[in-house]
């Protein structure tokens, strides 16, 4: 077997890597097994409606009369002849076979040496087949040749089952998200945000709750939405929610909306912020993966900082993408994470780190919020590292607006 062949195969496999092969790598792996056979055409088509469709294609030379997108009558077809028993799978020489000639395309094309195998899924069906075929006939082909694109077929039949199976999670995930944007499936609830030394409410986080199945974490359908690529959508749609709550919200205090990267950069979401008081409205940055480009970030959040919109940095501590978030965007709030928070009053890693990041917001104009405090010492030690702006359940809970403006402002501190 040809290395180029041998790496075809290795990048097909299943344990090549965590993640399915890629369109380009089955493509690699059809030109591979058509340069190996010395065939002029090969293809990969799907059997459906009573049709040949042609999925994939790989030609010696263009233009070629098979393309992909294409496809023609499956009754035919070589293809369904040879699913059904009345063409073999190995033909050196198709005009030499009388099936074959019966067909108008053998002697049209011409069609000289033909190979070809059922796609089968693991229940059975045949998806469809694996083709290869030359102009002239070629009786150098023999029956190691067949098992050779028996392989490759066997690959190519997981891969495709790999994206059906993940097509129909796809189709279910859009569903889900289909009904969750319907009226009344989601809601927003508001968490406090309090100034420790003044124990009162300075503002208030919205947060976003499904009333929908499946029953699931929200994080879980946000996820969701980025796989689906409609996670801007979704965003979207809680952001509008939260802002209902805006005129019910007394003045000086001001309202945390969420927003990945990708949202931020969706014109949908400047068009709905320029329409608010901004002044009182913080965006908070909730991304965990690195950002590619801060400059176009920067580019359309500046106007509206400039008109008073403030900017956040969420969860920093958590990883390293939360850290080139601050330095790259100088927010003027960081929030500090919940894994850094919980059990400082303990552990002088944590205080260490949050004095280090306390410092740098002083030095950049900003202020620093402890996040998921939850114990009376806790908050008692963020106090005396001198960090003044926090939430947790220790201090209120996610509810209605009603509940987060009322929360007590937490345990009493000694």
């Amino acid at each position: 077997m040809s290395q180029l062949m041998t790496d075809a195969i290795t990048r097909l496999a299943p344990d090549h890597g965590p993640s399915a092969p890629s369109p380009e790598a089955l493509a690699r792996g059809l030109h591979a097994i058509r340069e190996h056979l010395g065939m002029d055409v090969a293809f990969i088509s799907e059997f459906t409606a009573g049709r040949r469709v042609f999925r994939q294609v790989d030609a010696a030379r263009t233009p070629c009369v098979v393309e992909a997108g294409g496809s023609d009558p499956l009754e035919e077809s070589f293809c369904q002849r040879v699913v059904d028993g009345r063409l073999p799978e190995l033909m050196q020489d198709a005009c030499q076979n009388a099936e074959a000639l019966s067909l108008p395309v053998t002697q049209a094309l011409p069609v000289g040496a033909h190979l070809s195998v059922p796609l089968r899924l693991s229940d059975g069906r045949v998806y469809g087949t694996l083709c290869c075929f030359s102009h002239q006939p070629d009786l150098t082909l023999t029956q190691r040749d067949l098992a050779t694109l028996r392989v490759f077929s066997d690959l190519v039949s997981q891969q495709i089952e790999r994206d059906m199976v993940l097509q129909e999670q796809q189709a279910a995930t859009r569903a889900r998200l289909d009904g969750a944007l319907q009226p009344g499936r989601m809601r927003s609830v508001y968490q406090p945000i309090v100034d420790l030394v003044a124990r009162r409410v300075v503002g208030v986080e919205a947060l976003t709750r499904f009333d929908c199945e499946p029953q699931r974490p929200p994080d879980q359908w946000f996820h969701d939405a980025g796989e689906a690529r409609r996670g801007s959508e979704l965003e979207l749609h809680a952001i509008r929610l939260a802002l209902r709550g805006l005129d019910d919200l007394p003045r000086p205090l001001y309202l945390s909306l969420n927003a990945s990267p990708q949202t931020v950069l969706d014109p949908r979401l400047t068009q709905l912020l320029a329409t608010q008081p901004l002044d009182r409205l913080v965006l908070e940055l909730t991304e965990h993966e690195e950002v590619a480009h801060y400059s176009e970030i920067a580019r359309v959040v500046n106007p509206l900082r400039r008109a008073g919109l403030r900017v956040a940095v969420d969860d920093a501590g958590a990883g390293f993408a939360s850290f080139r978030h601050i330095l790259n965007l100088a927010p003027d709030l960081i929030k500090l994470d919940l894994s850094i928070t919980q059990h400082i009053d303990a552990d002088r890693s944590r205080q260490a780190l949050a004095i280090a990041l306390r410092h740098f917001a002083d030095a950049t104009q900003g202020r620093l919020v402890a996040e998921g405090v939850e114990t009376e010492p806790e908050l008692s030690k963020l106090l005396q590292l001198g960090i003044t702006l926090a939430q947790g359940y220790s201090l209120g809970r996610p509810g209605t607006l009603a509940q987060a403006l009322t929360a007590p402002a937490g345990p009493r501190l000694h």
